[in-house]
């Protein structure tokens, strides 16, 4: 009777019969080629004009900030979530404050969402939405106010949302009290 063949020997027999059928198909075999470095084709180069840049909250200010509004939501004893979102809607953070309701979470993040979004404080958009009902019907967007658009230079960069307050101009202060902690 025959011994099985080991797994080393198994192993060593495939890779020869690769490197073989791989080199009489005209193919390079990976094990065999010559040390080369891989240069990245080059692409073409976009003209100025053609490009903007942008600028940027740091992690570090929106935890700042998120930190500053939950602090001073704690300071009136109330439980709120708060949440940064860059330009884009993009979540950059989110603390939700000890005993603040399930719902707040995803609140704060619709309602910086919505600020930076349209570059507003959603107490104004609530405004807007009276006369332009189906704004609400943009997905991800919340018209309750607490939620506020953060600048850079005149341009918005940013959007800061509180939820859990019993009112939303309570919300709002503390988003602001968020600002104000990253502002000059």
């Amino acid at each position: 009777m025959k011994k099985p063949l080991s797994l080393r020997t198994r192993t060593a027999v495939g890779a020869a019969v690769l490197v073989l059928g791989l080199s009489m198909a005209g193919g390079t075999p990976a094990i065999a080629a010559p040390h080369r470095t891989w240069e990245a084709p080059v692409a073409g180069e976009v003209k100025d004009g053609n490009v903007v840049q942008t600028s940027h909250l740091t992690e570090e200010a929106a935890v700042t900030a998120a930190q500053a509004a939950l602090d001073a939501a704690e300071a009136d004893g109330r439980r709120v979530s708060v949440a940064v979102v860059d330009r884009n809607g993009n979540t950059i953070v989110v603390l939700r404050g000890d005993g603040s309701g399930a719902h707040t979470y995803e609140s704060a993040q619709r309602k910086a969402y919505t600020a930076a979004s349209f570059n507003a404080p959603t107490s104004v958009l609530v405004g807007r939405l009276e006369q332009n009902p189906t704004l609400a019907d943009i997905p991800g967007t919340l018209f309750l106010a607490g939620g506020l658009p953060i600048h850079y230079q005149g341009a918005p960069i940013a959007g800061i949302g509180v939820a859990g307050a019993p009112s939303g101009l309570l919300d709002e202060q503390y988003a602001q009290a968020g600002i104000d902690a990253i502002s000059n």
